[in-house]
């Protein structure tokens, strides 16, 4: 099958970029992505029993890659359940609830690999305000990360001047697809909340259609669908490499980040929920 395609490419003068898009797509498909564990909630080093899970901290992502890079219990979002899903796993038991990942630019002048540790999460319907504690350690972790409001949204938000104008109604200077989920379902349990987020397309930058292709049914990515996108539009190739670049400096500030807030991702209660986690670190 791939070598058809390959050659239709070639015709076209562009199989050279299939490696850059088979690789794209994990970054920005929209919603949940099946992993090893199967479903949409992950539960990595970090946390691997029912009873280490217990009063643990929840992190909630919207791609299988952002949750293997967060580790311990983690719900993925698929816009669908993701409202149920969060909600079990907060009744086996959570200390608190972070939204952890990529987000999209909307303020001029911020690159990709910029963190942004949220003072509000803002919707069209709503306003969260994070735990300041919270907040605070994550920005004494995080280098030179930015303390600003975070918008939600239901669907992606594409086109540069949709951008601008999310960001002149909200004052957000980043938005994503999970914050405003999990801000709601925290604060309806009365558990601390907060959100991190590493830009990944700025605010000039447009996502072209293949970027936002939906998922097949099971969560995984529709590759054939990205590749029949690409070769209808062929125009769209260069907005897809430059996001494919930009992707990958982002996934390494996640990366990085990550590994500076600690197993139980800069908690404020950190030192008792850090010697509940050792076990499973050991």
């Amino acid at each position: 099958m791939w070598a058809g395609v390959d050659e239709h490419w070639l015709h076209k003068g562009i199989s050279p970029v299939l490696p850059k898009l088979w690789e794209l797509v994990p970054y920005l498909g929209v919603g949940a992505q099946p992993d090893e564990e199967g479903g949409c909630v992950l539960r990595g080093a970090h946390d691997m029993s029912a009873m280490r899970h217990i009063r643990s901290v929840i992190t909630v992502t919207g791609l299988a890659f952002e949750a293997r890079i967060a580790g311990g219990v983690t719900v993925i979002s698929d816009g669908l359940r993701t409202g149920a899903t969060l909600q079990a796993e907060i009744e086996r038991g959570s200390r608190g609830v972070i939204s952890f990942g990529i987000a999209g630019g909307l303020a001029p002048n911020l690159l990709p690999g910029q963190w942004v540790v949220a003072s509000a999460i803002v919707s069209d319907h709503e306003r969260h305000v994070p735990d300041a504690r919270w907040s605070e350690r994550l920005l004494q972790a995080l280098p030179r990360a930015r303390h600003a409001m975070i918008a939600g949204a239901d669907a992606p938000v594409a086109d540069p001047r949709a951008k601008r104008a999310l960001h002149d109604r909200t004052g957000a200077i980043v938005v994503d697809m999970e914050s405003h989920l999990a801000a709601r379902i925290a604060a309806a349990h009365g558990l601390p909340f907060t959100a991190c987020r590493v830009i990944v397309d700025p605010a000039h930058r447009n996502l072209p259609p293949a970027a936002l292709l939906g998922l097949r049914p099971d969560g995984s990515p529709d590759i054939t669908a990205v590749l029949r996108s690409v070769m209808e539009q062929p125009s769209q190739l260069p907005d897809l490499m430059r996001l494919a670049f930009d992707a990958t400096i982002a996934r390494s500030a996640l990366r990085r980040g990550r590994a500076l807030l600690g197993p139980a991702l800069a908690f404020p209660d950190r030192i008792n929920l850090e010697m509940e986690l050792a076990p499973a670190l050991g």
